[in-house]
């Protein structure tokens, strides 16, 4: 747990998530202060594919979808995704409450071999995930449904924060933002790191961070936001 005396959490993801996660970092007795780092830009996913599921690798993905596919299948890598998928309109939704690895593994399970897939994901990703579902036996459509971009400057929360002497512990749901905080923080804020814990969702964060002088870097158990938050 971080220092008791410090009671200020830094939530770097995008937005409408880092809301969401502020509310429930609030309710856990902790005082959020809201900086992402990442904007998130959302295309469209053409209706024309014929698919026996969707796959889908964020909650950020579902905006893209149009209502043609709600009547099949859909597959989310958590429960935050699920939720989504279930508020757009999806009937039939699945939950891998994982990663990436965990969304194959339900495909797996729940779809016929030889099934084809509409694969949602974010710019510059989905690769590794495609390539292991196409070895299971799935024919993958990919699709890019959206775009996360580095913010230009770090958000004058986070400047805050970090000067400060409150700051506990400061949440990294994602590489991406990792590599965003590590690029723009000031050297000259550099030094106050020493007292603050980075909680991150996976080890790829983790290890983006390992350059700054964190008082610990830990990584969740398991790749959620309910075990990132066990962390505090």
């Amino acid at each position: 747990m971080p220092d008791a005396q410090r009671r200020q959490v830094l939530i770097t993801r995008p937005e409408p998530d880092a809301t969401e996660t502020a509310r429930l970092v609030a309710a856990l007795g902790w005082e959020p202060a809201v900086a992402p780092l990442l904007q998130i830009q959302h295309a469209s996913v053409e209706d024309r594919l014929e698919v026996d599921a969707v796959l889908v690798t964020s909650r950020n993905a579902i905006p893209a979808l149009p209502a043609a596919y709600r009547s099949a299948t859909l597959l989310a890598v958590g429960k935050a995704t699920a939720a989504r998928a279930v508020a757009a309109g999806f009937s039939n939704v699945l939950d891998a409450d994982g990663d990436a690895s965990d969304l194959a593994a339900l495909a797996g399970r729940t779809l016929r071999p030889g099934a084809e897939v509409l694969l949602a994901h974010a710019r510059g990703q989905g690769g590794k995930l495609a390539a292991s579902l196409r070895e299971a036996g799935f024919l993958v459509h990919q699709r890019r449904a959206y775009a996360a971009w580095p913010v230009a400057r770090l958000p004058e929360a986070a400047r805050a924060a970090v000067a400060g002497d409150g700051l506990a512990a400061a949440l990294f749901l994602s590489a991406e933002t990792a590599r965003a905080f590590v690029r723009l923080l000031p050297d000259p804020l550099l030094p106050h790191l020493a007292g603050v814990d980075a909680l991150t969702i996976g080890r790829p964060a983790a290890e983006a961070l390992s350059p700054l002088p964190w008082r610990r870097v830990r990584v969740s158990v398991r790749p959620t936001l309910d075990h990132i938050l066990a962390l505090l």
